[in-house]
């Protein structure tokens, strides 16, 4: 029997857009279900009827179920340790940074840009010499964090600063991951994030 597998994501969450470049890389196509985040916890997959919440360990599941291609995670016991680290400190860090950064303003906001940015220096030193964070593929830690390349322009626009004038290779990164076309096909346009970030900042009043 072949495998059904549905995904139940909201188009600008980073969380989906992970499971999706995960999802392409093992050469799986989900059947796509976008839902309301305010009524409904998301992403969510459902293999085979059985669902599996929590985007990392979503993430986890899928790399472990389609083992055949593209491995994210390493072999290696401590290398998988060291991936699961930076991939959860990805999403302690970046997601609540970068919603002050668009969400506050004034002093808030300020010190937001500066820890975002601070956080992209440690990201870009642990990423050293190499071509992606698990080596010389596209690895768990980089699928984790370059889902919030779509949330760039709404950083950098709000925050008032350029990444890639802070962190060029950060950036060089980025343009690594966005040559797989599971990558920049999963990731929506910037633009269109911003608009929808703009939509959020009237809904909470911010102007």
């Amino acid at each position: 029997m072949a495998d059904e597998v549905v995904l139940l994501d909201f188009w600008p969450s980073p969380f989906g857009i992970r499971l999706r470049i995960a999802l392409a890389e093992k050469g799986i196509v989900p059947l796509l279900l976008q839902m309301n985040p305010v009524h409904k916890k998301i992403p969510v997959l459902i293999h085979n009827g059985k669902p599996v919440s929590e985007s990392l360990i979503a993430l986890q599941y899928i790399d472990e179920v389609w083992n055949h291609k593209a491995p994210l995670l390493p072999s290696d016991s401590y290398l998988r340790a060291q991936a699961r680290f930076w991939a959860d400190f990805v999403d302690k860090k970046i997601f609540e940074i970068g919603r002050k950064l668009w969400a506050t303003k004034g002093e808030e906001q300020n010190a937001a840009k500066k820890e975002f940015l601070d956080c992209i220096g440690v990201l870009e030193r642990e990423l050293g010499d190499k071509p992606f964070f698990g080596g010389d593929t596209l690895g768990f830690v980089d699928v984790t964090l370059i889902s919030y390349y779509s949330w760039f322009l709404v950083y950098e626009k709000f925050g008032n600063f350029s990444v890639e004038a802070e962190h060029p290779e950060y950036i060089a990164w980025v343009k690594r991951c966005m040559e797989k076309e599971s990558v920049s096909k999963s990731l929506p346009e910037q633009e269109k994030v911003y608009d929808y970030a703009m939509l959020l900042r009237k809904k909470l009043g911010i102007e």
